[in-house]
């Protein structure tokens, strides 16, 4: 009489790892290059969303310390497309209106230029501008110096420089020893300002009094670009009389605008720019998912005495299938682990060297793993199930 076995072949989850790498073990460069495509996909992931949100948190923190309250007012366009002029009492009629807490009128000149010296040939103004301007400017942008003093009321032969303006002539400092050739007479530099972000013209422009603008250089009293600060909780309101208040015969020829909007738009061209990375993330982890499983496949193919054997001697076929899966998400784990380190690296260099502050999502971490186990499932899946129908009969193969 036959005696039945009951023996059924088992694998231990202990022995699972060390059994399933023997093949990355043996073939470690190929292991490695395999996983270089997981490790570019996921370190775009995680450098891409960590640099986001740091230059996020840098750019919203400067939103919040100029402030969203920020409005301007300045020339529009008739109906022939030329460029119209404010009214003169445009300014004290902005201060009448409610909840507005600062004005500051300036008036661009735009028949003068400014110059390093009147050797210049005309024409070459490296794109600078020269404004009338007086001390409510300063205040109501939150501006600051750099080096000097702001421009007094009655000065007549003073100017204040704007950073760029100042970098492109080459002036470095202020007194009598500095002097710019502007509008056909010397005018001694008392000032320069600091970057004003949110007024880029400012930071391009020569600044002169009201009465340097009178007197020398044929300014006829009319506004041309006007600042003003409203309650924060009152923006909207403000906004929406504005052009009416500064041009009450004809409104349609004023243009409103809330500076801050501008540094918005950079944060939304910005996630569109990152999502054109994240996808061509996406297509290193696809290149990277079709690396390993045909890395995967070809090792069945190499291997299908040693699977033969192992089925001859008992070993089920789910044991040879959770074998050739383990492989491929240990070989997507590694990849998916260098990927990650890659990102964070990428990610605090790129910030120290802006001065950001380093801020990586928990979700890009926890993400990146998820991705990396995904992509070791996805790639190891196919190969482990042509492993699991080897026949044991492959066992008698020659190599």
């Amino acid at each position: 009489m036959a005696v039945r076995s009951h023996y059924r072949s088992t694998l231990r989850t202990v022995d699972l790892v060390p059994i399933s790498t023997l093949g990355l073990r043996a073939r470690k460069v190929r292991a490695l290059l395999s996983a270089i495509g997981i490790a570019i996909g996921i370190a775009s992931i995680v450098s891409v969303l960590g640099v986001t949100r740091s230059s996020e948190s840098q750019l919203l923190a400067q939103i919040a310390q100029l402030g969203t309250n920020l409005l301007t007012v300045t020339n529009g366009q008739n109906n022939a497309g030329a460029e119209t002029e404010l009214p003169i009492p445009a300014a004290p009629m902005i201060r009448l209106i409610p909840n507005v807490q600062a004005v500051a009128p300036t008036a661009e000149l735009t028949s003068q230029d400014v110059y390093r010296n009147d050797h210049v040939p005309a024409g070459q103004t490296g794109g600078l501008a020269v404004r009338a301007c007086d001390a409510t400017l300063l205040s109501t942008l939150d501006g600051s110096l750099l080096t000097g003093r702001f421009l007094d009321p009655g000065a007549v032969d003073d100017t204040v420089l704007g950073y760029a303006a100042a970098t492109t002539l080459g002036v470095t400092n202020t007194g009598v020893a500095s002097r710019v050739w502007l509008g056909g007479h010397w005018f001694t530099v008392v000032g320069i300002l600091k970057p004003v972000p949110l007024a880029p013209e400012i930071d391009a422009s020569a600044l002169v009094s009201f009465a340097a603008a009178t007197r020398s250089l044929g300014y006829d009293g009319h506004p041309s670009h006007i600042y003003l600060r409203a309650d924060p909780d009152h923006v909207s309101a403000v906004f929406q009389v504005l052009a009416d208040t500064a041009n009450p015969e004809d409104p349609s020829q004023v243009t409103v605008s809330q500076p801050s909007d501008a540094l918005t738009a950079q944060l939304a061209v910005r996630n569109s720019s990152n999502t054109l990375i994240l996808g061509l993330g996406a297509i290193a982890l696809l290149v990277g998912i079709i690396g390993i499983a045909n890395i995967m496949f070809i090792s069945v193919l190499e291997r299908r005495t040693e699977i033969g054997l192992r089925r001859a001697l008992g070993a089920r076929r789910i044991h040879v299938a959770a074998q050739f899966l383990t492989e491929s998400l240990v070989l997507s784990l590694l990849g998916g682990a260098a990927g990650m380190l890659a990102g964070v690296l990428v990610t605090a260099g790129l910030a120290r060297a802006r001065g950001w502050a380093v801020l990586i999502p928990v979700q890009a971490l926890w993400g990146g793993v998820v991705v990396a186990i995904l992509a070791g499932a996805i790639a190891g899946l196919y190969p482990a199930m042509r492993a699991a129908r080897v026949p044991p009969t492959d066992a008698l193969r020659t190599p």
